[in-house]
Order: C-alpha cells, then sequence, then structure tokens
C-alpha cells in the first residue's frame, strides 16, 4: 500500500504487530548508529489509568550532529526535533507507522533544506520497518 500523506503526517500499513515493528526499529536505530531517546507506551499508560485503547506506542530517536545545526537556524524546529515515529493499531487492528514528513518540518519551520536533509533518514527507516 503506497504512504497516506495528509497535513504533512505520513501513515505506512505495516506488516507487523505493534510491538514486533517497535522491535525491528529499535534494531535499525543501533545498526544506523541513531540515539533513541524514549519509548513512550501511550497505550500502557492508558490502561494504567483503567483506560483501553489500541496498542500505541512512540519512538523518540535522533542524531545531534544532525538536528543540531538544523536548530540553530530554524530555532523552532526544537518543537518537532527530536524526530519520532509512531507506531499504533486502528479500530480494524491494522498496523501503522506514522511520522511528520520532512518538507512538514521544513515549511513548517521555515528552515533551510540543506541542514534538514539529514531528517530524511526518517523515511527509509518508517519504510524499512513496514516491511
Amino acid at each position: 500500500m503506497a504512504p497516506i500523506l495528509r497535513n504533512g503526517i505520513v501513515s505506512l500499513a505495516c506488516a507487523q504487530s505493534v510491538d514486533a515493528t517497535v522491535e525491528k526499529l529499535k534494531a535499525i536505530l543501533e545498526a544506523k548508529n541513531v540515539k533513541l531517546f524514549a519509548v513512550v507506551d501511550h497505550s500502557g499508560e492508558a490502561e494504567k489509568s483503567g483506560m483501553q485503547m489500541p496498542n500505541t506506542k512512540l519512538l523518540i530517536f535522533g542524531n545531534p550532529a544532525g538536528g543540531t545545526p538544523a536548530m540553530l537556524a530554524a530555532p523552532t524546529l526544537a518543537l518537532d526535533l527530536p524526530l519520532k515515529i509512531l507506531v499504533w493499531a486502528d479500530a480494524d487492528a491494522r498496523v501503522w507507522i506514522t511520522y511528520n514528513s520532512v518538507e512538514y518540518l521544513r515549511a513548517r519551520h521555515n528552515a533551510p533544506a540543506e541542514l534538514t536533509a539529514k531528517l530524511a533518514l526518517i523515511e527509509a527507516l518508517a519504510a524499512k520497518a513496514a516491511e
């Protein structure tokens, strides 16, 4: 299935479960020496509060050597960096990988293309994890 793009948000259908996809993304990040800052387990936290939601996890990752120059040129980019990938299941149990497109981030923060080009790694990461 082709990526779905809405308002700068890219969603890719995923071939495996949320947890398997998260583990795959972790391995890909480690292999590429990209720092994983955190994994936020939204559905796990919802359950602790007595609420139910489909499995939903957010990975926060990046490379300060690539992101810092972009943030120096466009300080508001720090609102959207480090990069994030959301791995989630919809109401029909389909699994999705969702992230902000680099073009959206560039336009949103009026960031120089040459400094945001390194952020495009998110596209390759998401595509590889969706396989």
